[in-house]
């Protein structure tokens, strides 16, 4: 939660499961810890990917529902524009999150203006060696021997209020930037 740019309660929790069960008592605790009503929110904010495909899902769904119930608009914020923000060096970055599969997803920045599209490509096709710092989960390990990395787990919080102010609230997408691994039973 931020009031005017400066945070007033975040909470965060890595978790490998239970995100759907454990989303709205955090969202509560956050509310409650910053002694603000849901009807005082003038926006929220959410990650639309890329991502887990389930945990995108979960993420967008919440946001959408708590932004119905408090009429408040909602702005999704790309996971790869919030992770290059969340890096204040100056010049050139490349934001980068392992996608599996022997690929990456990234996006290239100068400063936080975006260079082009996320993309999803093979990490050997990915030429991260070029690609200025890197900024994501994995960059310290993606980068090559003498590149400047940045690891960060997860978007910072800060980075991704400092995204939505600027926004246009809108009703968030997910960005999926690869099919579902799920398939449906054939018949």
């Amino acid at each position: 939660m931020f009031d005017d740019g400066a945070p007033v309660a975040m909470l965060s929790e890595v978790m490998s499961r239970g995100h759907q069960e454990r989303l709205g008592p955090m969202v509560r605790e956050a509310m409650a810890a910053a002694g603000y009503a849901f009807a005082e929110l003038d926006r929220i904010a959410v990650t639309v990917g890329p991502g887990s495909f389930t945990g995108l899902r979960i993420g967008i769904a919440f946001a959408k529902g708590l932004a119905l119930a408090a009429d408040t608009p909602v702005v999704g914020i790309g996971t790869l524009a919030a992770l290059a923000a969340g890096d204040d060096a100056p010049g050139r970055r490349t934001a980068v999150i392992e996608a599996g599969r022997g690929g990456v997803w990234l996006q290239r920045f100068d400063g936080e203006a975006p260079l082009g599209p996320p993309l999803n490509i093979l990490l050997e096709d990915a030429d991260l060696a070029t690609a200025g710092r890197l900024v994501g989960p994995a960059a310290s390990r993606l980068a090559a021997p003498g590149q400047a990395a940045l690891d960060l787990a997860a978007p910072l919080a800060v980075a991704i209020a400092a995204l939505a102010a600027a926004a246009e609230p809108a009703p968030p997408q997910p960005l999926y930037l690869r099919p579902p691994d799920a398939r449906p039973k054939a018949r």
